[in-house]
């Protein structure tokens, strides 16, 4: 098995951090320190190193340090099993976010070919229980770490339908406009389709009889209402068909983009929206455990796995079978916590990043497993 992981990490002017730099080896990354210490923002720094605005979606103006608001940069090196990769995103002040990989300016989707990551952040506790959106956009990105090229036929699909929910609003009934961006969103949200549907097919055969201490959880599609439309042809013929239902709703009603994701705890057979929080949670670590382990064997590395406050909410032996199945599966996890203690069971096996706050800015130490 290859190895893909940041070998050094470098900030400038980014969230609170006005320089820092980190050398890792390959190994679990625990980072502790004070709530509002800055954690999250390293991680977050990380997560750009994807297509798409981060664990936080946050615009690029919101990611350079205040007050000073130059602008921010994020220099990495990374290794993967072909070649090690210079990677350099910035943005100017009040400018958009370039990207520039091993000294060529590209754009932001190629980030996708170099590095694939997954996820799981506080703010996702709630998935089974909120709205279809959080769900699809789960959903869409556990499909671009299989195929990074979903993240275009999303932006191809939205951007038509933007366009036509115009036409809607404006209540335009020319078909030959109509026509002209339904075959466009046909075409691309096929494409969607395909890449979810594959997307779960690979998720679910990880989860088979695998060894692991968490539970396994059926995933199935579901229309918001109505049926469920996936192929081109039937797509453009059900978008023609809803344009009288659409107008009067001023958007589209139909299309990928009222997919909803359901979950099941498949010991039990209930929904995930009825489990506990705990169980709940439980269900969110075994899928992002089993779409590494899915693109560990399609790829022949492990994705990155940066994972936000999940110790603190899980007991001992959970906490212990997460570290296990991390550093059995090889991944460079990046793991947050306010306390040290959170991750005693990882010991030698992870290197140690303490976050403090000074007077003005977010400093990092790194510490061996064995320091006090």
């Amino acid at each position: 098995m290859g190895r893909l992981f940041v070998r050094e990490l470098g900030l400038s002017h980014f969230r609170s951090y006005r320089l820092a730099r980190l050398e890792l080896d390959g190994r679990p990354v625990a980072i502790f320190g004070a709530n509002g210490a800055g954690k999250t923002n390293l991680i977050e720094a990380v997560s750009l190193l994807s297509p798409g605005r981060g664990l936080r979606r946050a615009p690029g103006g919101d990611l350079a340090r205040r007050p000073e608001a130059l602008g921010w940069k994020i220099q990495v090196l990374v290794e993967s099993p072909a070649r090690a990769h210079e990677v350099e995103l910035w943005a100017e002040s009040g400018a958009p976010r370039q990207t520039r990989i091993d000294g060529k300016a590209a754009p932001q989707l190629a980030l996708g070919r170099i590095l694939r990551m997954l996820w799981l952040v506080p703010a996702m506790d709630r998935l089974w229980i909120e709205g279809a959106e959080g769900r699809r956009r789960f959903l869409d990105r556990m499909a671009m770490s299989f195929a990074p090229e979903h993240a275009q036929a999303v932006l191809t699909y939205e951007k038509a339908m933007r366009e036509r929910n115009r036409l809607l609003r404006e209540q335009v009934r020319d078909a030959a406009w109509y026509g002209a961006l339904e075959a466009r969103m046909a075409e691309a949200g096929a494409r969607i389709m395909v890449n979810r549907r594959r997307a779960l097919a690979r998720v679910a055969a990880a989860q088979a009889g695998a060894a692991t201490g968490f539970p396994a959880a059926l995933l199935a599609l579901a229309a918001v209402e109505g049926d469920l439309v996936e192929g081109e042809r039937e797509l453009a013929e059900a978008l023609a068909a809803g344009r009288g239902r659409d107008l009067a709703a001023g958007r589209t009603l139909t299309g990928p983009h009222r997919v909803d994701l359901e979950a099941r705890y498949a010991d039990k057979g209930v929904a995930a929206r009825q489990c506990s929080t705990g169980e709940q949670k439980a269900l969110l670590i075994s899928l992002v455990l089993a779409n590494a382990r899915a693109l560990a064997e399609d790829l022949g590395a492990p994705p990155l796995l940066l994972l936000d406050e999940v110790a603190a909410h899980l007991d001992a032996d959970r906490r212990a079978a997460l570290f296990d199945e991390i550093c059995a599966l090889g991944a460079q996890a990046f793991l947050t916590g306010t306390g040290r203690e959170l991750f005693d069971g990882l010991g030698e096996r992870a290197q140690f990043v303490e976050v403090e706050e000074s007077s003005d800015a977010s400093l990092l130490r790194c510490i061996g497993a064995g320091d006090g």
